[in-house]
């Protein structure tokens, strides 16, 4: 397992974000606002599950900064997005709303990414170029390396981020991808939210390099390591990374260092193999927190605004659980609907 006491690279203890200088006070509240949002989301998911109204839900809490850090850097509606499932953060900063979440997380008929067919969090919008996740983990990379090669083939003026845990790095998958993307020097950003765990297998045992990011040099692109818990510190690179892919530079893979607060999953039981340590740590390195202590030293954010923007988030939220309950279910004649050709009428 791994040693509570190893030093996270890149980070410190309790790491403090810093400020980018693209980045205005009212964009800094709006990126607090959508961590906070991302987490009270997740909380109310996991809430409904165990109370029996939800089957299944997996959760962001601890990547929030990596994720909205990083989607902030993209241009929604022209660049293409494959998220994975942890990406509360990075569809709602990309316009998802939590109504289209609760859709998904109660499979109901107006689910935007499935039409209720999908497991919870298997994100999807055409109207906002997120591609459906698909529930084998690591497929979504030489997918994301082929929407690359479309956008050069082209010409169009746009990049792909693709979103994964660092288990995925263990697939083959990982290699075609990354592989592809530098031989043909496709405008890809490899986004790596790498929380030390994969499902329940502590990072010393799934590589022998002490980063993610290291493993880049293999494939001839930047390898940038992050901390994830610092927003700004990832949209930066973020930024720089969509940067060298427009202007033909080609692919970068950023390793973002994120803390997972919750289990695996609903159905996951971390205390037979996280020491109790380990998670105390992460806690002590709450993304929400850091950065809300960031804007409160910076007089950005005082209590009475912070309560503010926490009420309309459970508002938010609370509107969204009762607009997807009350929703009607997929009808039992639409089935094979999205599975199978349907045939033209007429």
């Amino acid at each position: 397992m791994r040693s509570t006491t190893e030093p996270r690279l890149g980070t410190k203890t309790s790491p403090t974000p810093v400020a980018s200088s693209r980045l205005s006070q009212s964009q800094l509240l709006d990126v607090y606002s959508t961590m906070l949002l991302s987490r009270i989301l997740d909380e109310r998911a996991w809430s409904l599950n165990r109370q029996g109204r939800g089957s299944f839900t997996i959760s962001c809490q601890g990547h929030e900064a990596a994720q909205v850090g990083s989607a902030l850097a993209l241009r929604p509606g022209q660049d293409v997005v494959f998220p994975y499932y942890r990406d509360v953060g990075v569809v709602l900063t990309l316009g998802m709303t939590p109504r289209d979440l609760m859709l998904g997380f109660f499979a109901r008929a107006a689910d935007p990414s499935s039409g209720g067919r999908q497991m919870p969090n298997h994100f999807g919008s055409a109207a906002h170029k997120i591609v459906s996740v698909s529930s084998p983990v690591a497929t979504q990379i030489p997918q994301a390396a082929g929407a690359g090669l479309a956008i050069k083939v082209r010409g169009e003026s746009a990049a792909v981020a693709v979103y994964f845990g660092e288990g995925c790095t263990s697939s083959g998958h990982f290699h075609e991808g990354l592989n592809f993307a530098s031989v043909h020097r496709l405008p890809v950003i490899f986004i790596c939210e790498n929380n030390g765990w994969a499902i329940s297998v502590p990072r010393e045992k799934q590589m022998g390099v002490a980063t993610v990011a290291e493993r880049a040099a293999a494939y001839g692109m930047p390898g940038v390591a992050v901390d994830g818990s610092d927003p700004l510190a990832v949209y930066d690179a973020t930024i720089q990374a969509l940067e060298r892919a427009c202007s033909g530079g080609g692919p970068t893979l950023i390793d973002a260092r994120v803390d997972r607060l919750t289990p695996h999953s609903s159905d996951d039981d971390d205390r037979r193999y996280r020491p109790a340590e380990d998670l105390e740590l992460a806690r002590r390195r709450d993304p929400l927190d850091l950065f809300r202590r960031f804007l409160q030293e910076r007089r950005i954010l005082d209590r009475q605004l912070d309560d503010d923007l926490r009420q309309r988030a459970v508002a938010a939220v609370d509107d969204a659980v009762a607009f997807a309950e009350a929703s009607p279910e997929p009808a039992p004649e639409t089935l094979c609907r999205h599975v199978y050709r349907e045939k033209a009428e007429g």
